[in-house]
């Protein structure tokens, strides 16, 4: 299993190509053959999943009842958006034009790693999203942790 953690922020260029972190790259299992689904995430951002991960997450859409107007929906905006994308020779991947656009992405953007996936975000929306919240990280992670 893939675990990212992290956040770095590099340059996206016009074309879409953007260097995944190496600290990142070291995460991605054998299984995933260099290439992610990259799709629109929760919020304003750009999520990319190694394959491997991605087949997970195929395995629980494929049992949604999709005749469920919320489960279609949802399944409706999450795979209108997907596409694989491959590492290339310089460790970078191409993000399709419409997800770049939805994100608000222009040249810089911020990755930060998430567990079993990759979030790119505009860094001017990322900075408004932690800060968007009115509970302290130490009440929020109190909450979170509790078992």
């Amino acid at each position: 299993m893939a675990f990212f953690k992290g956040q770095e922020t590099y340059s996206i260029d016009n074309k879409g190509r953007v260097n995944i972190p190496s600290k990142m790259r070291k995460s991605i299992s054998p299984e995933a053959n260099d290439t992610f689904t990259v799709t629109r995430g929760l919020e304003d951002c750009i999520v990319a999943y190694p394959l491997d991960e991605w087949k997970k997450y195929e395995d629980k859409f494929v049992t949604l009842n999709q005749y469920d107007p919320k489960n279609r929906y949802f399944l409706t905006k999450i795979l209108q958006w997907a596409e694989d994308v491959a590492l290339d020779g310089q460790q970078r991947i191409t993000i399709p034009k419409k997800l770049i656009e939805f994100a608000g992405i222009e040249n810089k953007v911020v990755i930060v790693g998430m567990v079993d996936h990759i979030e790119f975000w505009n860094p001017d929306k990322f900075e408004q999203y932690l800060n968007r919240f009115d509970e302290s990280y130490e009440d929020v992670a109190a909450t979170v942790m509790v078992k």
